[in-house]
């Protein structure tokens, strides 16, 4: 991790304990496009990745809306469909009027096998819809992306991974206001999140 990212990851984690104690995302001041990033916007990182459809994208083009963003790999027959369930579950108590004003975005872990071709057939095969945003990255990526959300991982011998079970919630600006941990529970608390995130400012970049 470079000095200027070591910096970022500090600002970063200072304000994440204040924000998932409640913080309410109502008083940032909404930000044009081209307004500076915030200092602990996860879109300062430089990482980046390639979506299921061969695009690349970094982080910083998804900013603009609300993200509800999880790391998964395509082979995981637990955790992971567990995941996949419960983001659906999320969206869908957020109010019809500001849902589609959010996004879902899930990285891979497995930088080897989940390669875009590989997640266009997961996206199939379990009918991700079309809207959610899948992406693959190097080791670097993926492994600077964990750190700055907290997420831990680890590939096992048998090739399956160990890993935390985190869904983030990010600002407009790229900013953590929520984390869920866990696989029981915290849907309520999420979606609310979510739904705040997706309040703040609307209208004013439409």
């Amino acid at each position: 991790m470079n000095t200027s990212l070591l910096r970022f990851a500090v600002v970063l984690f200072a304000a994440v304990p204040a924000l998932m104690a409640g913080t309410p995302a109502c008083c940032h001041a909404p930000l044009t496009a081209d307004a500076p990033l915030p200092a602990a916007s996860l879109y300062q990182t430089e990482v980046a990745f390639t979506t299921d459809s061969d695009t690349p994208l970094r982080l910083a083009e998804l900013r603009g809306q609300p993200v509800a963003l999880v790391m998964f790999f395509a082979s995981c027959t637990h955790a992971c469909p567990a995941t996949v369930v419960d983001l659906v579950r999320i969206r869908e108590k957020v109010p019809a009027a500001l849902r589609e004003k959010t996004r879902i975005v899930m990285v891979t872990f497995d930088v080897e096998r989940d390669t875009p071709a590989a997640l266009r057939a997961f996206r199939e095969s379990r009918g991700i819809p079309a809207d959610w945003v899948l992406l693959h990255g190097s080791n670097d990526a993926v492994r600077e992306l964990a750190a700055l959300l907290g997420v831990k991982y680890k590939r096992e011998a048998d090739g399956m991974f160990a890993h935390s079970n985190l869904v983030t919630i990010l600002s407009r600006d790229g900013e953590i206001t929520h984390q869920r941990a866990g696989l029981t529970g915290g849907l309520d608390e999420a979606a609310a999140a979510l739904a705040a995130a997706a309040a703040v400012g609307d209208g004013a970049r439409s």
